[in-house]
This record gives structure tokens, sequence and C-alpha cells, in this order.
């Protein structure tokens, strides 16, 4: 449902590993927002809610996803790039018809969520 490339997978493990909390695991999710209408959320956390649906990753990574959430992301796939002006998660979704410049904001084919009044991603 959600591929994570190794390099991805890499770089979220050496975060967790700074994190210095036990049972951490990879939230990501969509919300309304962004200039496009949908904005991605992906973040650490260590409580898990009736709606949520675990799945696996690359490496052994936990990754969950709320049942909101999950009809807008399969097929995701989560890469990590260097680059000359650092390093950044990358995002490309199957599912988004649209997507603003900076890659955090998309809209489906069927869905164009709420974009935030501001445009901001």
């Amino acid at each position: 449902m959600i591929a994570i490339s190794e390099s991805a997978s890499d770089k979220i493990k050496e975060m967790l590993e700074q994190e210095e909390t036990p049972n951490l695991f990879l939230r990501i999710g969509v919300k309304e927002g962004g200039c496009s209408g949908f904005s991605y959320g992906m973040g650490f956390d260590d409580e898990l809610h009736d709606n949520d649906q675990e799945l696996s990753a690359t490496g052994g990574l936990k990754v969950v996803v709320d049942q909101e959430s999950i009809k807008y992301l399969n097929g995701l796939e989560i890469d990590w790039k260097e680059s000359a002006m650092g390093g950044g998660f990358t995002i490309e979704n199957p599912n988004a018809s649209a997507t603003c410049g900076c890659g955090s904001s998309f809209r489906t084919a069927t869905d164009a969520g709420k974009p935030s009044e501001a445009g901001e991603c």
C-alpha cells in the first residue's frame, strides 16, 4: 500500500534513534489544507487510535495510517534524496491529480479537499 525506499527507511530509523523514546512508529496521514486542498502529515507517534491501520514497510518500520487517509495514500512512495542544499523526503502519490510546487499539498480527481485560505503549503 505504501512503499518506503531503503534510503528513506534508513533516514527514518536514524531519526527514530535520535528521539530516544521507546515504541515510536511512523504516522502518515492526510488533512485538508495546503494550497491544493490536502496536505500530507508525517511524524512519530506512540499512541494508536481505534481508526488506525498498521502497515508493514521496508526494513521492519512500523507505519500507521488512519482510516480516513488510506484512500488518498494507496500506492504512495516515499523516498529520501540528498542534494547540495541538504536532504529531504519526496512523495510520489498516484492518487494525486494535481500537486503544488512544494510537493506537500495535492488534490485527487474526485476530491479537491479544502485549500487553506492563505494558499500556503
